[in-house]
C-alpha cells in the first residue's frame, strides 16, 4: 500500500507526533504495516539524538522479526541508514535488555541463564514429582466417592499429577505477574484466613521448591524476567531516568496480550508525560486462560483521560459475508448473551469493508461462502463429515489455501489422522511438534522401554512394531508386522525368546506349532537386533539411542530427527542428574503424544506462511492460527463444551469428572492466589470468575476462527464422548441470524 492510498484512519494514525495514543484494530486492518510507518515516520521526522532510539516492542520472536525487516526496507526507500534511530524487541526480549543493565538490582550476577521452555517444564516437572511423592493423600478429599479401584489407580498414577503440573505452572506465573516471591506468598499466607489452605499450600511448596532449583542453577525463566526487570526499575529511579531518555517513545503491538507486570514496566519507562502509542485488538485477546495475559488492561487505557484513542476498523481480508457474521457475532455478544458476565467479551469497533479504491480490496466469496452445519453428529462422523468436506473443496479449488482448525491438540491429531486417511494432502506444521518428530519420539520411546522393561513382552512387541512402522503402507507387509507383534505381546517368558536355552526355546516352541516360515524368519532377525539392545543399554541414553537406531531402516530425514532427540536426552539428564531413564522416557511419551512443546526441535509457525501451502490442508489449534489467514476456513467442534455459554448447568473444560463438585482445581487456586495478592475475601464460588473468564476467551476465540477466512467458512459441531453436547449457542444465534438474513426477516 503506498503512502499515497493511505486509508483515512490510517492517515489520522501517522499524523500523531507525541503523547499517549491507543489504537483498536480489528482482524486485517493492517495494523503492522500502520506501526511500522508511523514508526518510520518519527525516526525520520523527529530530532533524535545519536543515543536515542524509537522502542517498538510487540509479543513474538517472528512479529519483530516482520517490524524489523518492514521498518528497515521504508528507511532504505527514504535514503536513510537501515539500522539507526530505532529497536525492535519481544516483551521478554526487552526486559532481558533492562535486566543485562544492572543485573545486581535483580540479585543476578553477569553470567545469570535464562532458562529454555522445556528446560523450565522439566524442573517444574521434577518439583511436582516431590510434592506429589511426599504429599499423594493431601488431594484425597478433593476425590469423588465412587471411583472404581482401576480408574483410581489411574487418576492417581496420571491424571493427578499432570494436574497439578498444569495447576501449579498457572500459580506459578500468577504469583510472579503479581511480583510475589515465594517468601513474600508466604508472609501474606500466614497472615491471611485461609494459611491452611491445602490446594494454596501445594502451590506454594511447589513454587518454592521450583525457585530454589532455578536459584541453584544461576537461571531465572521467562516468568522471572519480567518480574525482575520490573524490580530493577523500582530499585533504581536514575535506571529508569536513563532508559526514558534512550527510548522516548514506545510503540507497543499486540498490547491486547500484555500483562499487569508487563504493562506496568512500559508505563514506568513513559512516565506520566511519556510517548507511548498501544496498538491491538480486545478481541482478539485469546490467551486469558493460558497466561497473565489480560485485555483489560488495554480497554481501560483506550478510556484513559489525555489518551488519543484511534479505531482502524476498515480489513481487506475477508468478503463481506464473513464480514457481517463476525459482526453479528460481536453485536449479540455485546446485547444479547444470555450470561451478563460475558457481553463484554467484544468490543467495538465493528469490521468495516474497505472502499472501492482501497488498493486491498474485499476478496469475493467462493461458494458456499459462510455454512454452519447444524448436524448433531459423533465425533467420530463429523470428523468423516469434515474430510469428505475438504477433499470436495480441493476438488472444485485445488490451488487455494485451506485450514481446518480444532480447540486442542489431540482433535487436531484426529483430524490429520482422518484426512491422511482419504489420501489428501495435509500438513500439521502449526501444531506444538511437527510430525515427523514426535514419530522420532515415539520410536525412541519404544527403544528405550524395552531396555527398561526387559522382561515385558508387550514393550517388546511395541518397539518391534515401531521399528518396522514405515511398512504401514504396505498392507500385506503391515499385517505381517501385526502378526509378529500380536505373538511377541503373548510370549510368556521374553528370555527364552531372546537367549533361548535347550530346554527353553520359545521359536521352536512356534515352529511346533506350526508357525510359517515368513514369521518365524522375522522373530529370528528382531531377536539379534533386541539382543544387541540389550549389550548397549549400559551405554548413556543419548549413546544407546544413536546406537540402537542404526539397526533401523531408516532415512537421512528421521536419523537427523532421532540425532536431536539423543541431544534432548542428554540435555534432560544434565539439567535432572537425579531423573532415572523411566522418568527420561516419560517426556519423550509426552512430546510423542503431542503434549510437549519443545522448542529446540520444533519447526512450527515463527513466519509461518499459509501461500506456502496452496492445495494443502493446515490443520492446527484456532490458537496457532492467530494473525494467519486462509481462502478456506474449517472450524470444527464448535459445541457447548468447547465454547460454553457460562450457564451454571454446563460442564467446562477444566472441571474434570474426577473432583468434587466439578471443579476446576487451576481456576480455583488461581482465584484464591488473586485474592490474596489483593487483600480480598474469596468464597468458596471464587472460581466463578475464572468461569466466565473463561467463557470470554472462548467467544474471542471463536471470532479470531471465523476472522481467519478469506473466502470461505464452514463450521461444526459434534456431540461429545459423552453424546450429549448441543451447538455451541453462539453459533445456534449466528445461525438463526443467516436464517433471517436468507428469508429477508428484521431481527427481533
Amino acid at each position: 500500500m503506498t503512502e499515497q492510498r493511505l486509508r483515512e484512519s490510517q492517515k489520522r494514525i501517522l499524523t500523531y507526533r507525541g503523547g499517549k495514543m491507543g489504537i483498536s484494530a480489528v482482524p486485517g486492518s493492517g495494523k503492522t504495516w500502520t506501526l511500522s510507518r508511523l514508526a518510520v515516520k518519527l525516526v525520520a521526522e523527529l530530532e533524535l539524538q545519536p543515543d536515542q532510539e524509537i522502542l517498538i516492542v510487540t509479543f513474538s520472536n517472528s512479529a519483530a522479526d516482520v517490524f524489523a525487516n518492514r521498518i528497515s526496507s521504508l528507511l532504505l526507500e527514504r535514503g536513510m541508514l537501515a539500522n539507526l534511530g530505532y529497536r525492535v524487541r519481544t516483551l521478554h526480549g526487552l526486559a532481558n535488555d533492562i535486566i543485562r543493565e544492572r543485573p545486581e538490582l535483580a540479585g543476578l550476577t553477569n553470567e545469570f541463564k535464562i532458562l529454555s521452555e522445556p528446560d523450565a517444564d522439566a524442573i517444574l516437572s521434577s518439583s511436582v514429582a516431590v510434592w506429589y511423592r511426599n504429599n499423594a493423600d493431601v488431594l484425597d478429599d478433593f476425590l469423588i466417592d465412587d471411583l472404581l479401584p482401576g480408574k483410581l489407580e489411574k487418576i492417581r498414577q496420571k491424571d493427578l499429577p499432570d494436574l497439578i503440573k498444569e495447576t501449579a505452572s498457572a500459580f506459578i506465573k500468577e504469583a510472579k505477574d503479581h511480583f510475589l516471591t515465594p517468601y513474600a506468598l508466604e508472609q501474606l499466607l500466614a497472615a491471611s484466613y485461609f494459611k491452611s489452605d491445602p490446594l494454596l499450600r501445594m502451590g506454594l511448596d511447589i513454587y518454592r521448591d521450583y525457585q530454589n532449583a532455578l536459584q541453584y542453577r544461576a537461571a531465572v525463566d521467562f516468568s522471572d524476567l519480567i518480574r525482575l526487570a520490573f524490580q530493577c526499575l523500582q530499585e533504581d529511579p536514575s535506571l529508569t531516568e536513563l532508559l526514558h531518555y534512550r527510548w522516548p517513545y514506545i510503540l507497543e503491538d499486540e498490547a491486547q496480550d500484555s500483562s499487569l507486570l508487563q504493562e506496568k514496566i512500559l508505563c514506568t519507562i513513559v512516565g506520566p508525560d511519556g510517548n507511548w502509542v498501544r496498538v491491538g485488538d480486545p478481541n482478539q485477546a485469546i490467551y486469558q486462560s493460558f497466561t497473565t495475559a489480560n485485555p483489560n488492561l488495554l480497554k481501560a487505557f483506550l478510556k484513559e483521560a489525555g489518551v488519543r484513542s484511534e479505531p482502524l476498523p476498515e480489513s481487506g481480508r475477508s468478503c463481506r459475508e464473513i464480514i457481517e457474521l463476525a459482526n453479528f457475532l460481536n453485536d449479540w455478544t455485546r446485547t444479547q448473551h444470555p450470561v451478563e458476565d460475558a457481553r463484554d467479551a467484544l468490543t467495538l469497533p465493528l469490521i468495516e469493508p474497505t472502499k472501492p479504491d482501497d488498493p486491498q480490496p474485499n476478496p469475493s466469496a467462493l461458494p458456499p461462502g459462510v455454512e454452519l452445519d447444524h448436524r448433531q453428529v459423533s465425533p467420530e462422523l463429523e470428523l468423516e463429515i469434515l474430510a469428505k468436506s475438504v477433499e470436495e473443496w480441493l476438488k472444485r479449488y485445488p490451488d487455494s489455501t485451506v485450514a481446518v482448525l480444532a480447540l486442542v491438540n489431540k482433535r487436531v491429531n484426529e483430524i490429520v489422522t482422518a484426512l491422511k486417511d482419504r489420501k489428501l494432502p495435509v500438513t500439521d506444521a502449526l501444531t506444538a511438534m511437527p510430525q515427523n518428530t514426535r514419530a522420532s519420539a515415539g520410536l525412541v520411546n519404544r527403544l528405550l522401554s524395552c531396555v527398561i522393561q526387559p522382561d515385558d513382552p508387550v514393550s517388546l512387541a511395541q518397539a518391534f512394531q515401531a521399528a518396522r512402522r514405515e511398512e504401514r503402507a504396505d498392507e500385506e507387509s503391515w499385517a505381517l508386522v501385526k502378526s509378529c507383534s500380536d505373538r511377541i505381546k503373548k510370549c510368556e517368558q521374553v528370555e527364552d525368546y531372546l537367549y533361548p536355552t535347550a530346554e527353553k526355546d520359545w521359536l521352536r516352541q512356534l515352529e511346533a506349532l506350526g508357525t510359517s516360515e515368513s514369521i518365524l524368519s522375522e522373530l529370528q532377525s528382531f531377536r539379534e537386533v533386541a539382543r544387541k539392545w540389550h549389550l548397549a543399554a549400559h551405554l548413556p541414553p543419548d549413546q544407546f539411542i544413536l546406537a540402537a537406531a542404526m539397526d533401523l531402516e531408516l532415512d537421512n530425514l528421521e536419523l537427523a530427527s532421532i540425532h536431536k532427540m539423543a541431544l534432548l536426552l542428554r540435555d534432560m539428564q544434565d539439567l535432572h542428574p537425579e531423573w532415572t531413564l523411566a522418568m527420561l522416557n516419560e517426556e519423550l511419551l509426552a512430546i510423542a503424544k503431542n503434549e510437549r512443546k519443545i522448542s529446540q526441535l520444533s519447526a512450527e509457525g515463527e513466519g509461518f506462511d499459509p501461500e506456502a501451502y496452496r492445495g494443502q490442508v493446515v490443520v492446527a489449534t484456532f490458537h496457532k492460527a492467530k494473525g494467519l489467514e486462509w481462502d478456506k476456513v474449517f472450524l470444527s467442534s464448535a459445541n457447548a463444551y468447547d465454547f460454553p455459554t457460562g450457564k451454571e448447568e454446563e460442564r467446562q473444560r477444566g472441571e474434570k469428572y474426577f473432583l468434587r463438585g466439578r471443579m476446576n482445581m487451576q481456576s480455583e487456586l488461581v482465584t484464591q492466589l488473586r485474592a490474596l495478592a489483593e487483600g480480598a475475601f474469596v468464597d468458596s464460588g471464587g472460581a466463578s470468575v475464572l468461569r466466565a473468564d473463561n467463557v470470554r476467551d472462548r467467544l474471542r476465540l471463536l471470532y479470531v476462527g471465523i476472522t481467519r477466512a478469506k473466502r470461505s467458512l464452514t463450521i461444526s459441531f459434534n456431540t461429545g464422548r459423552d453424546k450429549k453436547q448441543s451447538e455451541a449457542l453462539a453459533v445456534s444465534a449466528m445461525r438463526a441470524y443467516l436464517e433471517r438474513k436468507k428469508n429477508d426477516q428484521p431481527a427481533p
